[in-house]
């Protein structure tokens, strides 16, 4: 067999591999690489400052739990202080970290002037930022000719200005010391349209444009790491505490079932902090394969999403999990 043979043989075999990891994947490939061959979190995250909002639940409650593990000294926030030290103690009973290692620090990013009082109080405690985790943000539930424009208001002051603002306040100090991390729990609504949350995807689709300008123009700055995390559904209460169209939240979790697991989407994170990576999907299939549908052939995306988005605005109006019978719908079609 002459060596062009060869070649092609062996461009077959990495192709067949390629895809085989990808059917398999619950992460962009690059992720998976740096899972596979890439620097461990426990190696590169020990000894650093964190900061986490949003930390109370969820992923943000659950990247904590992880974190402590690690030996870093972690500063929580979040608006309601009783889950806050809920977590704390948590931490501090299942990590390896003592009391002094835990900052508790309220946060409403909706209170943008609190933002760099906040962010002083962070550097009185430890000296240093060297991670930021914005992860606070709220979701919704709704149809967009019935809702309050304050819905819109609320999503975007608290997903989009409150996470700038805090950005700009810890941005300042890294810049300063030249290096640190900040990681942007992002959607994979910020890539990829879905109904009923309009307000949600348009907040998370501005967060995606601000971060890639932003790092740009810090391109000065190689040891400043900007990073957009997009997780698909995860198991967590976003649904439950959506907002409707009166600003009410949704109060119902609806079926968790088929969505990535909490500790899964946070050892991914992790993973993602120790290797740098600039942009991250985090999903399982179809929603995976539906983001890089939407990157190479967007014409039929937006066609495939009505056909699919048609019937969970039917299943929402007569009260059935929309999110649920939206993920069966794609599943079949994925298939």
């Amino acid at each position: 067999m002459c060596w062009e043979s060869w070649l092609a043989l062996c461009a077959l075999l990495l192709l067949l591999v390629q895809l085989l990891r990808f059917v398999r994947a619950d992460g962009d490939l690059s992720l998976m690489w740096a899972e596979w061959q890439g620097r461990r979190p426990e190696w590169e995250l020990t000894d650093m400052v964190v900061w986490v909002t949003g930390a109370s639940s969820g992923i943000g409650e659950e990247l904590a739990y992880q974190l402590s593990k690690l030996g870093v000294s972690l500063v929580l926030s979040a608006r309601r202080v009783d889950e806050l030290e809920r977590v704390k103690q948590k931490c501090l009973e299942n990590g390896n970290l003592k009391g002094k290692d835990v900052l508790v620090l309220p946060l409403d990013l909706t209170d943008i002037n609190s933002h760099e009082a906040a962010t002083k109080a962070v550097l009185q405690e430890f000296g240093k930022i060297d991670i930021l985790v914005n992860n606070g943000g709220r979701s919704q539930r709704s149809l967009f000719m019935d809702t309050s424009l304050d819905v819109y208001r609320e999503l975007m002051v608290l997903n989009y200005l409150g996470t700038v603002s805090l950005t700009k306040c810890v941005l300042s100090h890294m810049i300063e010391r030249k290096q640190g991390k900040i990681f942007t729990i992002n959607s994979i609504a910020g890539l990829i349209a879905a109904p009923l949350a309009s307000g949600y995807c348009g907040s998370k689709h501005a967060l995606r444009g601000f971060f890639n300008s932003l790092r740009i123009e810090l391109a000065a700055y190689p040891g400043i790491i900007i990073s957009s995390i997009y997780p698909g559904p995860v198991q967590s209460n976003i649904v439950k505490n959506a907002l409707t169209e009166d600003l009410k939240p949704l109060g119902n979790a609806g079926d968790q079932s088929f969505k990535m697991a909490t500790s899964r989407c946070a050892q991914l994170i992790l993973i993602s902090m120790a290797n740098d990576l600039k942009e991250v999907w985090i999903s399982d299939h179809p929603f995976l394969f539906l983001a890089y549908l939407g990157q190479y052939m967007p014409t039929f995306t937006g066609w495939l999403s009505c056909k699919l988005g048609k019937r969970r605005i039917e299943n929402f109006k007569s009260g059935v999990d929309a999110d649920s019978s939206y993920f069966t719908s794609l599943k079949k079609k994925h298939n």
